[in-house]
């Protein structure tokens, strides 16, 4: 089994740079009021500086939205290429997916709340450069499931089913986790993982 650990993904409060609690802040933001409804004036509030000392950060909104969209893109494909170079079943493989979505989902809440919602606001030749990732990543995705299938693991369907049930199932965690709910996030991650995989699992 592939353990993968996400120490090198979240950074401890002391390694944070300015900018980057920059890049957090607008975030929350961007989850608080929308991105169209973001001003570079809310965010210089937000991080107690006046608007003329943002821009030694940050230059535009649209360059925060695109650091966070395809800093969270490219840390699935990475992810996604370690997976494939694993030797286990397609039913581990998929775990260990599923096990990153809920990690970041509880761990990096702003920066996945962002890439989730507001992304569409991408201008080009970002946006459709970031449609290609995602496209990228669930076709990646759909053949690790279609793999499955093959060998028995896996009831066989029609793949685009069990591929956007899975995401859209972990989609909402984002939205309700908080550190202070009666369940911790180790234990979420595993009973959210027993759900999906008996769901699509072959007896």
């Amino acid at each position: 089994m592939f353990n993968h650990s996400l120490e090198t993904l979240f950074m401890s409060e002391a390694e944070k740079t300015k900018k980057q609690f920059v890049v957090e802040s607008a975030a929350r933001l961007f989850r608080d009021k929308g991105y169209s409804a973001t001003s570079m004036r809310d965010l210089a509030q937000a991080v107690d500086l006046k608007a003329s000392s943002l821009y030694n950060y940050i230059q535009s909104k649209s360059e925060i939205l695109r650091e966070i969209c395809f800093a969270n893109a490219h840390r699935f494909i990475e992810s996604m290429t370690q997976v494939e170079q694993l030797s286990g079943n397609a039913r581990e493989k998929i775990e260990v997916l599923l096990r990153l979505h809920i990690q970041v989902a509880t761990q990096d809440v702003t920066s996945v709340m962002a890439f989730n919602d507001e992304w569409r606001h991408l201008e080009e030749p970002f946006l459709s450069e970031f449609v290609a990732l995602r496209r990228d990543y669930e076709n990646r995705f759909r053949a690790i499931i279609e793999q499955g299938m093959r060998n028995g693991e896996f009831k066989v369907m029609d793949s685009s089913i069990p591929l956007f049930t899975l995401f859209s199932a972990v989609r909402w965690i984002h939205d309700w986790y908080k550190p202070n709910r009666s369940i911790t996030s180790a234990e979420l991650e595993n009973e959210v993982i027993r759900l999906l995989l008996e769901g699509i699992q072959e007896f």
